[in-house]
Order: structure tokens, then sequence, then C-alpha cells
């Protein structure tokens, strides 16, 4: 068992210092887009909020075709891959890189790897249940695929975008800050006094 642990962790530092090396002409702006993401000033949700809404509003009055639309973003991507290692260092100057710079990129890059590693462990879950139990595999594929489509049926494509690009921006600095746990708990709480209100008139 000790060895299996010790094997994964020197994956996972393996992986992580490849990464590192791959994202270092990003470093710098890994950092500022963490400190806005993890909400180290009161006027960071908002501005998430607010870039957000301007963003989508010039989507809403431009109205791309999805071909446009994915063109223009697989292009932004690339200027920016481009870009931003050429740009970041005369903007906040490779000289002021600290330690303590270093360490945060490391644990972020290392957050990304085991990001990675739980998206492609959630990948061969689903390829085992389909071996395993194969009902049930279609089952939950069934349901599930019908209640998003049914979702998308309902809402508006673009505001559906909207809302999950704005949720999936603001999570970091929600658990960052202790909300969503406190929510979670409130709600298992509550769900506890239902369960024990039903075993009391069930007695």
């Amino acid at each position: 068992m000790a060895e299996g642990d010790n094997h994964s962790s020197s994956l996972l530092a393996v992986e992580t210092a490849g990464l590192e090396e791959q994202l270092q002409g990003w470093g710098e702006v890994m950092l500022m887009v963490d400190k806005v993401l993890r909400w180290e000033r009161a006027w960071f949700p908002p501005a998430i909020m607010g870039v957000v809404s301007l963003l989508f509003l010039i989507i809403y009055y431009l109205d791309p075709s999805v071909l446009s639309g994915v063109s223009c973003f697989v292009m932004f991507l690339c200027l920016a891959d481009y870009l931003v290692p050429i740009l970041a260092p005369r903007v906040f100057g490779s000289n002021k890189w600290t330690t303590e710079q270093q360490q945060r990129f490391h644990e972020i890059c290392s957050n990304l790897v085991k990001t990675r590693r739980r998206a492609v462990g959630w990948w061969k879950r689903l390829f085992t249940l389909k071996e395993e139990k194969p009902k049930m595999y279609f089952m939950t594929m069934i349901i599930s695929l019908a209640a998003v489509a049914w979702v998308g049926q309902q809402v508006h494509n673009l505001l559906l975008t909207y809302l999950i690009v704005t949720f999936v921006l603001l999570l970091p600095g929600l658990n960052q800050h202790g909300i969503i746990s406190k929510y979670i708990g409130m709600a298992k709480r509550e769900i506890n006094k239902l369960l024990k209100q039903k075993e009391k008139k069930n007695e």
C-alpha cells in the first residue's frame, strides 16, 4: 500500500513538473487569474460577473453562427498562446518572481494535474460500469442525457451557457470562502431534521 502511494506521489510530482515547464510562460497570468478566482479582494466577484455579462451581451448582439463562434474562440486561444509568453514578462516583470509566487504556481499546477486525474478516473469508472453493469449504464446515460436535453429545450442556449460559465468561474471563490460548505451543511441538517420527523411519525 505504501509503495503504491509513493509511486502515485512520484507520478504526481513528475506530471506537475512537466505541466510547470509547459506553462512557465503563463506563470504571472495564472497567478493573477488565481487571485481573481479566489476573491482576494471584495470587488473581484462583481468584476467577474460584469466581464462575463459584457462578453455574453456582445455575443448576443453579434449573434454569430456556431462555426463563426468556434473559429473566433480558437483564434483567440491561438493568439493568447503566442502573445502571452512574450508580453507577460514585460508587463509583470520576471525579476519580481518570488519564492512565494513559485510555490503558489506549483500548487496551481498540482491542482490542475489532480483535476485531470479525477476526470480521467471518472471516465474510466464510466466504462467500468458499462462493462460490469451494462443495463444500469445505459439507463443512467439515457435518463441523464434526456434530462439535459429537456433543460436545454426549456432554457435558451446562450442563457444556459452564461449561467454555467458564471457558476464555474465563481466556484473557486465560493469554495475558498467556505460558502459551498456552509450551504451543504445547512441542507444536510434540514434533511436530517426531515428524516427524524418522519421516523417519529412512523413510531
